[in-house]
C-alpha cells in the first residue's frame, strides 16, 4: 500500500499506474478512488495515473482535524510535491472540482499543466440570483445531512449512490460503492460538507488561466446541468463536453467517452 504524509502528519493513500504525463484523479464527496474503477486501467494506457483518497476517505488517514476544501488542497500539493510531479493534470469530480478550485486559489498553477472538472457547480446553495445549486442547497438542507449522518450513514450512502447513477444500481453495484462510503464515518463526511456546501467559486472561475476541460452531465441528479456548464462558460478558453445519457457519475456510466476525452486531452489532441 502507498502511502504519502502531509505537513501535518496525516497518511494519504494512493494508487498508481502507468507511464506518461501524469494524471491526478480527485474523488467526490464521502466517495474514493476506487469510483474510478471503469477508468484507471484505460487511461493508464495513455498517461501516469496517481488514484489518491482525500483525508477522512478510502485508505486514507482519518485524524480528528483538517476536514476543510482548503486543507485537502494542500493535501493534494503534497502529494504532487512528493512524488515529484510536474505538469500535472488535476482532475475532479464534484467535491474534487471544489478542492482544484482552492488548490488554484492558494497555489496558483504551481506543478500543474491542465485541469478537468467534473459535474461541480461553483455554488451549492441557491437563493433569488443563483437557481442551478444543488446537494445541500440551503443551511437547513445542511442540518438535516449531518443529523442523519450522525445517527443513519448506511441510508445516506445508499441514497448518494441512487443519486449520482441514472439507473437503479445492483446489488453488487450498490454493496461497492456503499462499502466505499462507509469508510469515510459519517463526522467526517458531516465535517466536510459544512466547509464545502457554503463555498462560493464564481468570483474565482474567470481568473483561472491554465488549460480546462469541463464535463457536464445532462442527467445529473444532483445539479442542475446549467450550474456545471456555468463553469465552462466562465473559465477563459476552457473547453466543455456534455455527457448525454449519464449521470453525475458519468465516468460510471459513460467510461469510454470519458476516458477517451480525458486522455485526449491530457495528451493535448483535443
Amino acid at each position: 500500500m502507498a502511502h504519502i504524509a502531509t505537513n501535518d502528519g496525516v497518511k494519504i493513500y494512493y494508487e498508481e499506474a502507468g507511464k506518461g504525463k501524469p494524471l491526478v484523479l480527485i474523488h467526490g464527496w464521502s466517495c474514493s478512488g476506487r469510483f474510478f474503477t471503469r477508468n484507471m486501467d484505460e487511461l493508464a494506457k495513455s498517461c501516469r495515473v496517481i488514484n489518491m483518497d482525500l483525508r477522512g476517505h478510502g485508505e486514507s488517514e482519518k485524524p480528528k482535524w483538517g476536514y476543510r476544501i482548503s486543507r485537502m488542497a494542500k493535501d493534494v500539493k503534497d502529494l504532487l510535491e512528493a512524488l515529484e510531479l510536474e505538469d500535472a493534470t488535476l482532475l475532479g469530480w464534484s467535491m474534487g472540482g471544489s478542492v482544484i478550485w482552492s488548490y488554484l486559489d492558494l497555489f496558483a498553477n504551481e506543478h500543474l499543466s491542465k485541469v478537468v472538472i467534473v459535474d461541480q457547480s461553483p455554488r451549492q446553495y441557491v437563493n433569488a440570483e443563483w437557481t442551478w445549486g444543488g446537494g445541500c442547497i440551503d443551511a437547513e438542507a445542511l442540518a438535516v445531512l449531518t443529523t442523519r449522518l450522525e445517527y443513519d450513514v448506511e441510508s445516506v450512502s445508499k441514497g448518494t449512490t441512487w443519486g449520482c447513477l441514472t439507473k437503479e444500481p445492483t446489488p453488487e453495484e450498490e454493496a461497492f460503492f456503499v462499502g466505499e462510503m462507509r469508510q469515510c464515518p459519517g463526522w467526517v463526511q458531516g465535517a466536510i460538507m459544512a466547509d464545502h456546501t457554503h463555498l462560493d467559486w464564481r468570483d474565482l472561475l474567470p481568473k483561472i488561466n491554465i488549460p480546462t476541460l469541463v464535463l457536464v452531465a445532462k442527467k445529473s441528479k444532483i445539479f442542475p446541468w446549467q450550474g456545471s456548464a456555468y463553469v465552462g462558460e466562465q473559465i477563459p478558453g476552457a473547453k466543455t463536453i456534455f455527457f448525454e445519457e449519464g449521470g453525475h457519475m458519468l465516468f460510471y456510466e459513460e467510461p469510454e467517452k470519458f476516458n477517451r476525452v480525458v486522455a485526449d486531452f491530457v495528451l493535448g489532441n483535443g
